[in-house]
């Protein structure tokens, strides 16, 4: 235990800075310390604790007892004592509330200020003795279920596909990769000097094998420009069209709704070069809901034939006055016959709540598929998703697509919410059965997160990719690694990692 402020000295209390405490980016110290109170950190301890779970098994006749596989280090508790001071009972309380609502989540960060380093921790107590003053000595009991610490992050360089990382932690520690693609790709892969190796995709065989373009782009718009694009046609929606569509350069979105005694809105087409049977379209939407309860709308993107049938619809909307509350469709089929893969508001009501995200619907031969994600504008990772398939085994919904609606829609006079389509493509998917499909295009971004042991590219989890048996989410060794990074010259590439100490 370090121990660094005599807790009955009052006239230390406001000018310690030797020690204070950080919990999810909040400095307790500063964030509950004013003119009249404060927050003070007086000892920590815990940090230097190590503990194991020692497994052993007892022999009849023999002394003492085995031990029968290497021990595992257990969960580490870290203990704050800390002084809370306030001038006034109202304001001692309030303090309080300040201090319990800093504490909330679940393995956050902690570190403090005498260390360059972090635990993960989940707030277990506050102790708090009876409070017969405006001024405690509590504790603040954090439990970190992951007991190792962490040091500040360190980056991994490659030169010629190739990195040596020397890791001066006391143990092993998880490497994060993102290789920015720079032409199209059948695999990729890492490798440490051990032969461990993590890898999406297949090699290509020059013998007997070919690279193809499995998803080919038919159509691109990224919402900047209307033109190419064209007012729909009465009963290529549900509902009606009216008002006016417009651009503000990174979006499609209404200036003008117009009037109407149910559904109705803006609606505009275009046609791809080729009608197409087997076909992907994925779209980038927002649908910003929460701000206004009141407000009901929709974004739909529905698929045409050449004669304006619907195909298939994929939406996003709110019908709900009073209560904000995202819904999620995905439709095979028309209005009149159709199949809905997704019709809801994800796993969790409300979860899907000022949507900005990716939402997909695809089709191969008979066999459907759907993708809704909400996007971490941050770091693009996908999360909040829903995925569903379906096979239609009657062949009822077989026509081709060759056109593409984009409609944002008002129910009768109520208020809208922002929304739009960011972005869009629809894709002719290839079948070639004796071919290696691309996985990755110039631009594209894979992420090998060998801490979570998750694959992402462009921030979609791919854990489809993982063909090859011998992948292997890999650590850095203490001490020197070698990786090499393949296929050569294909990637920019960067990585880092946290030095891990018992």
């Amino acid at each position: 235990m370090y121990k660094f402020v005599n807790p009955t000295d009052t006239n230390t209390i406001q000018n310690v800075t030797s020690l204070q405490t950080l919990f999810n980016g909040n400095n307790l110290d500063k964030e509950l310390s004013d003119d009249t109170g404060s927050f003070v950190t007086l000892t920590v301890s815990g940090r230097s604790n190590l503990n194991q779970r020692i497994n052993t098994i007892d022999v009849p006749g023999l002394d003492g007892t085995n031990e029968y596989s290497n021990p595992t280090f257990d969960i580490r508790e870290i203990t704050i004592k800390y002084k809370l001071i306030d001038q006034t009972k109202e304001g001692f309380r309030q303090r309080y509330n300040r201090l319990n609502s800093l504490l909330d989540g679940s393995k956050k960060e902690l570190a403090f200020t005498d260390e360059d380093a972090v635990f993960y921790a989940t707030l277990q107590t506050n102790e708090v003795p009876e409070e017969e003053t405006n001024s405690v000595i509590g504790n603040l009991i954090f439990l970190c279920s992951d007991p190792f610490k962490y040091g500040p992050e360190q980056q991994i360089n490659f030169t010629d596909n190739v990195a040596t990382v020397v890791n001066d932690g006391t143990v092993d520690t998880s490497p994060i990769f993102q290789l920015e693609v720079l032409s199209p790709i059948t695999f990729a892969m890492i490798q440490n000097q051990n032969g461990d190796y993590m890898m999406i995709g297949k090699p290509v065989n020059i013998e007997d094998q070919e690279p193809f373009e499995k998803y080919e782009r038919l159509l691109y718009s990224d919402g900047d420009t209307l033109s190419g694009w064209s007012i729909a046609s009465p009963g290529e929606i549900n509902g009606n069209i009216t008002g006016s569509m417009e651009t503000d350069g990174t979006r499609f979105q209404a200036s003008d709704y117009g009037k109407g005694s149910s559904w109705h809105g803006p609606a505009i087409k275009t046609s791809l070069s080729e009608p197409i049977s087997d076909f992907r379209l994925t779209t980038f939407v927002s649908f910003l809901n929460e701000r206004n309860p009141s407000n009901v709308g929709r974004v739909e993107v529905y698929l045409l034939d050449v004669n304006g049938n619907q195909v298939a619809k994929i939406a996003m909307k709110d019908t709900m006055v009073g209560q904000a509350l995202s819904w999620g469709e995905a439709r095979a089929g028309d209005n009149d016959n159709n199949y809905f893969l997704i019709s809801e508001y994800g796993d969790k009501m409300g979860n899907w709540n000022d949507f900005v995200g990716h939402i997909r619907i695809e089709r191969v031969a008979n066999h459907w598929k759907a993708y809704f994600a909400k996007v971490d504008t941050t770091t693009g990772r996908h999360h909040t998703r829903r995925f569903a398939n379906w096979v239609d085994s009657q062949g009822v919904f077989d026509r081709t697509v060759a056109q593409v609606v984009v409609h944002v829609g008002e129910y009768k006079n109520h208020l809208t919410p922002s929304m739009g389509v960011h972005s869009l493509n629809i894709f002719k998917i290839n079948q070639q059965t004796d071919g290696i499909p691309y996985i990755a295009d110039q631009g594209d971004t894979i992420t090998f997160n060998h801490e979570f042991e998750e694959v992402y590219i462009n921030g979609e989890y791919r854990e489809e990719l993982l063909t090859d048996l011998g992948v292997e989410f890999f650590k850095l060794s203490k001490g020197k690694n070698q990786l090499i990074l393949l296929p050569h010259n294909k990637f920019n590439v960067s990585g880092y990692y946290r030095e891990r100490y018992k």
